[in-house]
């Protein structure tokens, strides 16, 4: 089983104006992101806009980016897609490229919503990869929810180890790591210091993209047992992150990213930047984390 501890940072697809894929900076960005200390990079996350992106756009990323990692750090590789024949075609690729895991939404559109479809779903992939499967709770963005009962069964699934949990929920987060099974990774922005406190394995963080230091530092504090330190550098991260988590998430990480020095472009269509004025709101608690 791969060891997914700490912070993965869900990184940004950098583009260039005309909406091509900026390759690259996205090089640079993984010296960058490594450099600050991250312990894992997420690519074709869903901060780097993969609905977005074209099978053999991700295929290049991913291909380009494990070159370039040269085991340094993990690497979770999202092999989703809408249809089975290419979620395990997009999901050997990756492995066979040294992917450390694969990140799989469960059938967001108009596929099976109850347990039992679901739990095919994941045992059919299972079946046809040998890389660790990191499944995927965000209720908000795909109507599914995973139930305690559910991640019980998959996780005897030989590859289905860990699930991120993006939900926002602390009730069923906490279920969650009670699981003996899967490991649990937080997804949600505004709950990170929280859940690291309750025990979380690790977390996937698109608001990493424009804060690595930050978040490697709280995941640190709490690992040593530093709550009151960790609740002290949470009150100037928490501003930005609850911003970004009740506005167009994407649009804001590209924003911070270009004003904190991890220039990554724009979003790509038919996502749309932030307008000036909500650029301007966002920009005051960005400060925060400076003060």
């Amino acid at each position: 089983m791969a060891d997914l501890a700490g912070i993965n940072l869900a990184m940004q697809t950098p583009f260039h104006e005309d909406s091509s894929i900026n390759y690259a900076r996205w090089e640079e960005l993984i010296d960058i992101y490594i450099d600050a200390g991250v312990h894992g990079l997420v690519f074709g996350s869903g901060t780097g806009q993969h609905p977005y992106l074209s099978e053999e756009e991700s295929n290049r990323l991913y291909e380009l980016g494990l070159k370039r990692v040269n085991g340094r750090c993990k690497v979770i590789c999202q092999s989703s897609a809408l249809n089975m024949e290419e979620i395990v075609r997009r999901s050997r690729h990756s492995e066979d490229h040294g992917a450390d895991a694969l990140m799989i939404l469960p059938p967001y559109l108009e596929g099976p919503d109850d347990d039992d479809g679901l739990f095919e779903f994941y045992r059919e992939i299972d079946a046809a990869i040998s890389t660790d499967i990191v499944g995927y709770n965000i209720p908000q963005a795909t109507g599914l929810s995973v139930s305690p009962a559910l991640l019980d069964r998959l996780g005897d699934l030989p590859n289905f180890n860990y699930i991120k949990d993006s939900s926002g929920d602390m009730t069923i987060h906490q279920v969650y790591l009670r699981n003996k099974k899967v490991r649990l990774l937080n997804g949600a922005d505004t709950t990170a210091v929280f859940s690291f406190m309750a025990g979380a394995y690790g977390s996937i963080w698109g608001g990493a993209n424009y804060m690595p230091h930050e978040c490697v530092k709280l995941w640190d504090l709490v690992q040593a047992g530093d709550h009151a330190g960790a609740l002290e550098l949470w009150k100037k991260m928490e501003p930005s992150l609850s911003w970004i988590w009740r506005h167009n998430y994407f649009s804001a990480v590209k924003s911070a990213v270009r004003v904190r020095g991890y220039e990554g472009g724009s979003v790509r269509k038919p996502q749309r930047p932030l307008s000036e004025q909500e650029e301007r709101e966002f920009f005051e608690t960005l400060a925060c984390l400076d003060a």
